[in-house]
């Protein structure tokens, strides 16, 4: 009875199960056809009336790159901004009679500086067509102000503030905890990879001073590039920009009107008067506004069959941690990239090949496979890199045997260096928590890297000699694809991280530019003047990463959702990259945010 009542229950949960899972599936299938049915229609709907304003706002994160069948399946996926849509999205509103200017409103920006750097420059090249741009805000982000001081007009809420205070850099030190449970995290980095400070957390309670060298120098760097862009635009000294930085005086908004940070404080539905006069009309309503997301769907000129037969650039987009395998839009898989480029380079209409790199590196023998591909496309084409946020340590590996590298003032790059972490828990084990580990082996150094037990100094000696060949070979294939001598990318390596503006002065990159700029430089090497972009490789659809949500990596998202926050996403996607490191690696010294 007891058996028959098992499989009479085991049965019924199984159909259950099926019927929750077709639920799901159901809505799913209902909400991409009201999604697909809905962006039909809206392209056909959106008309651009003449005296428009294109309205921005930054609070959705922004990656790289948005698919552009980027379908939201209600409750599960959600549409993305990608820098590659956005940036020719402003182009295009330059071009547009009807469009005679931008309104952003914002507090920040949900992306790093580098892409903030292109978004801002899109909208200076905006501002050279003779059109204007609006920014209001209630209380903007130390990023936020950065981007809206473009503004020709920037207006601030009368209650609101700037949390405008300068960088600053303080990494956490745990040491003493490590010592105090019993693990003794052994290191073993280049032998003189004294800037490859990713693991002087285990190391030490406090910053090395060559640390503490290379990080006053990133951020000042980059803080330097921030006070320049708002003094230029704002018309305000340096000096002035300092002091109120140091005096946290743009907290109250009577002092950033005062010092000239804003034009004026006025509530939100006083914009609306501005509008008005710049539009140049009568009566204002909302058909005057043109959302982004509504916009980008607009096409100025219908598209030609004979485009078709343009010749093409291929973009290649590495983005995230690098991985042996597949990796997926986020992280950068060995086998799926190096696919990528396989490919560009085997089509004949592909012209040309830019890698666009934004990524912290990772795995030193991942980033080694995808080296070897991109050695190869540029013996036959021409091979451009574009730098994003972050194109450092693996992700400079990935971009050093290019033909010709472009990076923003403010990407970060460099880290040339290696390490590798081997944890010893024997301490913690057994005299913490009173478990004992025993057993056999046939030779001996079979239980190398256990974490049961300390390296003896023979496997030290030799985990040591691999990481110094790993960084011998890095130093060695950045001279030869940067055509400098090992010994000078050697003392400008070591694991210490440059920004792009001085990346440049030590040649370790070629120009200062965006992506568009690298494709611009690929198609000039062939001599194209007209071409069509493939980007590559091709992003997941909606219902692929529907059932990434419900299979065992769902972690990541549910972790997205729970820390509704920018900043801590991309803190706790490093921590896990860090937790779920194999083998040796050529990794940014830090997480870096700005």
């Amino acid at each position: 009875m007891n058996f028959i009542k098992t499989i009479f229950a085991s049965a019924i949960g199984t159909l259950l199960a099926g019927i929750i899972l077709l639920f799901f599936f159901f809505i799913m299938f209902v909400g991409l056809i009201t999604a697909s049915f809905d962006d039909l229609m809206s392209e056909k709907q959106v008309k651009v009336k003449e005296k428009t304003a294109l309205y921005f706002d930054f609070s959705q994160p922004i990656n790289e790159r948005a698919p552009k069948d980027d379908i939201e399946i209600p409750g599960f996926t959600e549409k993305r901004n990608g820098l590659n849509e956005m940036l020719k999205t402003i182009e295009k509103a330059g071009e547009d009679e009807k469009i005679e200017g931008i309104y952003m409103k914002f507090g920040g920006i949900n992306a790093g500086i580098a892409t903030t750097e292109a978004i801002r420059n899109a909208l200076l090249d905006f501002k050279k067509t003779g059109k204007w741009i609006i920014a209001y805000s209630e209380t903007l982000s130390q990023k936020g102000y950065y981007l809206a001081s473009v503004a020709d007009e920037l207006y601030l809420n009368p209650e609101g503030n700037i949390i405008f205070m300068g960088l600053s850099y303080k990494p956490m030190f745990m040491k003493d905890l490590l010592d105090k449970i019993g693990i003794n995290m052994q290191v073993i980095r280049g032998s003189n990879n004294k800037f490859k400070s990713a693991v002087e957390p285990f190391m030490y309670n406090k910053m090395s001073d060559a640390n503490k060298l290379q990080s006053k120098q990133l951020i000042g760097s980059i803080w330097n590039q921030i006070v320049d862009g708002i003094s230029k635009e704002r018309d305000i000294d340096p000096e002035t920009i300092n002091k109120a930085a140091d005096e946290l005086s743009l907290f109250f908004a009577d002092r950033a009107r005062e010092e000239n940070f804003v034009d004026g404080l006025i509530y939100e539905d006083e914009i609306r008067d501005k509008l008005k006069e710049k539009l140049g009309l009568e009566k204002f309503d909302d058909k005057h506004i043109v959302e982004y997301a509504d916009y980008r769907k607009v096409k100025l000129k219908k598209s030609k069959l004979t485009d078709f037969k343009k010749p093409k650039i291929a973009v290649v987009y590495a983005v995230g941690e690098i991985v042996t395998g597949e990796g997926d839009d986020e992280v950068i898989g060995s086998e799926r990239i190096s696919k990528a480029i396989r490919e560009a380079r085997t089509d004949t209409t592909v012209k040309a090949i830019v890698l666009r790199v934004n990524s912290p590196g990772g795995s030193a023998l991942a980033s080694d496979v995808i080296w070897r591909e991109v050695t190869l496309a540029a013996a036959e084409k021409p091979f451009a890199v574009s730098m994003g946020d972050v194109a450092a340590s693996g992700g400079y590996y990935i971009s050093c045997a290019s033909d010709f590298i472009f990076a923003e003032p403010n990407t970060i790059t460099g880290s040339i260096g290696v390490f590798g972490v081997v944890p010893d828990m024997q301490e913690l084990m057994n005299k913490k928590l009173g478990v004992y580990f025993d057993g056999v082996k046939t030779n001996e150094h079979a239980d190398i890297m256990d974490v049961s037990k300390p390296l003896d100094e023979w496997e030290y000696k030799l985990i040591q000699k691999s990481v110094d060949q790993i960084y011998a070979s890095f130093t060695r294939k950045v001279a030869d694809g940067r055509d400098l001598r090992v010994t000078f990318v050697d003392s400008i390596g070591q694991g210490r991280v440059w920004t792009g503006e001085d990346a440049l002065n030590i040649g370790l990159v070629d120009s200062i530019g965006g992506l568009e700029n690298a494709i611009e430089w690929a198609a000039a090497q062939e001599g194209i003047e007209e071409y069509r972009i493939q980007e590559l490789p091709k992003l997941k659809s909606p219902i692929e990463e529907f059932m990434k949500m419900i299979s065992a990596e769902a972690e990541n998202k549910i972790m997205e959702k729970t820390l509704d926050n920018y900043e801590l996403t991309q803190q706790y996607k490093y921590m896990q990259s860090v937790l779920n490191m194999k083998g040796i690696q050529a990794r940014l010294p830090y997480y870096i945010s700005f």
